[in-house]
């Protein structure tokens, strides 16, 4: 599966961005999705997934209450809505796709597919 990443920018703190990352193939469905960021100079961290139905979800501390991840498998997207943004979420994110059949855990190495980043910059 190949994934684009989209809907990053320039937001000010306590702003609101909506990341998209849409995937092709007919087999959206059957994968875990993930986001992740990178800040400059530090590790790719895990901010949320979400199962293969939608239905269960889990988030990083840091970004629980602020983020929500969603998908819409007849668009073969997922998306995650980020509100009330702070300086340290700069990051680029990247939406990454897991084939297993539940959300196993936050390492990267869960994750097959990777999106090629889309670049989050909150201004204080």
């Amino acid at each position: 599966v190949q994934l684009q990443a989209s809907g990053g920018g320039l937001v000010q703190a306590g702003g609101s961005l909506r990341l998209s990352c849409a995937a092709s193939g007919r087999t959206f469905g059957s994968y875990v999705m993930g986001w992740f960021r990178q800040a400059p100079g530090k590790e790719r961290e895990f901010v949320a997934a979400i199962s293969r139905s939608g239905i269960s979800t889990n988030y990083a501390d840091s970004v629980k209450g602020r983020f929500a991840i969603s998908r819409d498998n007849s668009m073969n997207t997922v998306y995650l809505q980020m509100n009330s943004l702070k300086p340290e979420d700069t990051a680029v994110y990247y939406c990454a796709a897991d084939p297993s059949t539940y959300i196993r855990g936050v390492t990267t190495g869960l994750y097959v597919y990777w999106g090629q980043g889309t670049l989050v910059t909150v201004s204080s």
